[in-house]
């Protein structure tokens, strides 16, 4: 290079997927069958009407130009609309949903629309490595919270004991990613009043709660005053399977949406329109057709215990969401030797729990987006492994 690089990448590594797909995809190169049960890549397909709307708009003339960076005004509807049926949250759509291309994508806006370098941010001893990756990279600091082991809440006495006069944002995530703990509404009474004592903003990434729900699933929104501290990300990625389609949004205040779109205008140029309506499309899709998805997953989550079971890993059969978050046995030292283990010896790869936070040093995490008949080959694979 003839320039060196930017500082804010001394503290930023390529993600774990990146480097690690990469070493799975050469020995595949080399005639290995690996079998990927790590990532959380939806296999199926979605709706028929999600793919009919797409075809039909794609055809249309007036499809293919620059679009509203808001988006269009149905697309914003139907995520109203959907909120209210799903978690009986009322969004005003003009003001209160902004839609993304992916929510991934909204954790970098939120950051450069409200973090200042040296600010602080609360992110979970375990979760999505982006929140506190995107936190170094514009300068800001990511300061762990503490999680209680038994139920994968925040540790609220211990939170209490820090010192959190820098903090501007706390990123939660229920479902929990990785550990598939749901949250009750109690639970995030608690997060909105911490929230407000202390005057932080607390981002809620919210894209497993139709995935194999113990309960009715349910936004952070719904607590009452969670506007005045609280937004909430989305996706159609997992839920509606289309991660490759990449559609989010944020719920919030419009006061805060404002700001967040003076980022995402500098950005982009807005979403391609068939996107947006077949995402309209989807987000009608009836009860029925999650029913499906989740009784697939409820097959394969079955099966996937088997594997847990041939590992020797513990784990809770209640988790929710599309991975299984297992503890590994006493006699394995270090995950990662697991895990190549695993990758080199008997052609499976799976994900460590390190790669999701310290606290994850003595697990791992498995994905339901795996067909029945690979499942079944991978337990095949360890009829003959030994701790």
């Amino acid at each position: 290079m003839i320039i060196p690089k930017a500082e804010r990448l001394n503290s930023v590594k390529e993600y774990y997927f990146s480097v690690k797909l990469q070493e799975v995809r050469e020995l595949i190169a080399q005639g290995k069958e690996v079998i990927n049960i790590g990532i959380g890549n939806p296999d199926q397909r979605p709706s028929s009407a999600t793919l009919e709307a797409l075809t039909n708009a794609v055809n249309q003339n007036d499809a293919h130009g620059y679009q509203p960076y808001r988006g269009i005004a149905p697309l914003r509807s139907a995520m109203a609309n959907w909120y209210k049926r799903t978690y009986d949250v009322s969004l005003q759509p003009d003001t209160e949903i902004l839609p993304l291309m992916g929510s991934k994508e909204g954790i970098t806006h939120i950051s450069l629309a409200f973090l200042n370098p040296g600010d602080e941010v609360l992110v979970p001893e375990l979760g999505y490595p982006a929140y506190r990756s995107v936190t170094e990279m514009i300068g800001a600091k990511s300061v762990n919270f503490p999680m209680v082991e038994s139920t994968w809440e925040p540790d609220f006495a211990a939170l209490e004991q820090m010192d959190l006069s820098k903090v501007k944002i706390m990123w939660v995530n229920y479902p929990n990613m990785p550990t598939g703990k749901q949250a009750s509404l109690g639970l995030f009474e608690r997060l909105v009043a911490f929230a407000q004592k202390h005057q932080i903003l607390l981002c809620h990434d919210n894209p497993y709660s139709l995935i194999l729900p113990q309960q009715k699933p349910i936004s952070i929104l719904s607590v009452a005053g969670a506007k005045e501290v609280a937004i909430e990300l989305n996706s159609m990625s997992k839920s509606h399977n289309m991660a490759g389609w990449r559609i989010g949004w944020i719920n919030g205040d419009q006061a805060y949406l404002n700001e967040i779109i003076k980022v995402k205008s500098n950005v982009d140029s807005g979403m391609f329109r068939p996107l947006q309506e077949a995402a309209t499309a989807a987000l009608s899709n009836s009860e029925a057709w999650h029913q499906a998805q989740n009784e697939v997953y409820a097959q394969r989550k079955k099966l996937m215990t088997q594997v847990l079971d041939k590992l020797q890993c513990t784990y809770d059969n209640e988790q929710v969401g599309m991975f299984l978050w297992a503890k590994i046995p006493d006699q394995i030292q270090e995950v990662e030797k697991l895990v190549d283990r695993l990758l080199y010896d008997y052609s499976i790869f799976l994900s460590p729990g390190f790669i999701f936070g310290e606290k994850g040093q003595r697990y791992i995490r498995v994905s339901l987006c795996t067909p029945e008949s690979k499942i079944q080959e991978v337990i095949d694979r360890l009829a003959d492994f030994k701790i």
